[in-house]
C-alpha cells in the first residue's frame, strides 16, 4: 500500500469517525417520553436517560400504594365493626373490643359511644384511602408531565453567563417627538 493510499483511508476514517459522532447525539423527543411515562410509570424518565429520577418515582408509587393499602385495610375493619355493631344478632365487635382489654359487660354498657367511633373511624379511613387514591393518581400524572418537559428541555441551554448590559440610546426623530436620549437594557440569558 502506498503512502498516499494510506493518508487517504485515515481521511476516510476521520469523516466515519465524525459521522458517527453526529448519529450518537441524542435528542428525545417529548411526545414519545410522555407515551412511554403513560405506559409504564419511570419508562419515559428511561427514555431520558434520567436513571437518578427512578428511586423518587418508584418511591412515590410504593408510598402511595402503602397509604392506599393501610388506609383501605383499616376502612374495611372499621366498617365491619360497624355493621357488625349495627346488626343484633353478630357481637362481633365485642370479640374486638375483648381482645383489646375491655369486658363484655362493659363494651355492651357503652355500645351508642362505640356505635359512633366506630362509625367515624370508618369514614375517617374511607376518607384517607380515597384521598391516597387521588394523590396516586397526581404522582402518576406529575411522572407523565416530567417525562415530557424534561425531553422539551433537554437541550436548553443552562450556560452560566446570566449579564445584564445598560447602554445609552438615541431615539430618532418623529412627527409627534425631537430627538430623545435614555437607557436601553439588555438581559443575556
Amino acid at each position: 500500500m502506498a503512502q498516499g493510499d494510506a493518508k487517504r483511508d485515515s481521511v476516510f476514517t476521520d469523516i466515519g469517525v465524525q459521522q458517527n459522532n453526529k448519529q450518537a447525539e441524542f435528542k428525545p423527543n417529548p411526545t414519545k417520553a410522555a407515551l412511554y411515562a403513560a405506559i409504564f410509570p419511570g419508562l419515559g424518565q428511561i427514555y431520558n436517560r434520567k436513571y437518578w429520577k427512578l428511586p423518587i418515582v418508584y418511591g412515590g408509587f410504593i408510598g402511595c400504594a402503602y397509604a392506599i393499602t393501610w388506609n383501605g385495610t383499616q376502612y374495611n375493619d372499621y366498617k365491619r365493626l360497624y355493621r357488625s355493631i349495627m346488626s343484633n344478632d353478630d357481637n362481633s365487635w365485642i370479640d374486638f373490643l375483648s381482645s383489646r382489654g375491655l369486658s363484655p359487660e362493659e363494651a355492651l354498657s357503652q355500645k351508642s359511644y362505640f356505635t359512633g367511633a366506630f362509625k367515624n373511624n370508618k369514614d375517617f379511613y374511607r376518607r384517607y384511602r380515597d384521598l391516597s387514591i387521588i394523590i396516586s393518581v397526581g404522582v402518576y400524572a406529575l411522572c407523565i408531565l416530567d417525562a415530557y418537559v424534561d425531553a422539551q428541555l433537554f437541550d436548553f441551554d443552562i450556560s452560566p453567563d446570566l449579564s445584564m448590559r445598560i447602554d445609552p440610546v438615541l431615539y430618532n426623530k418623529t412627527e409627534f417627538n425631537s430627538y430623545a436620549v435614555g437607557l436601553q437594557c439588555s438581559i443575556k440569558f
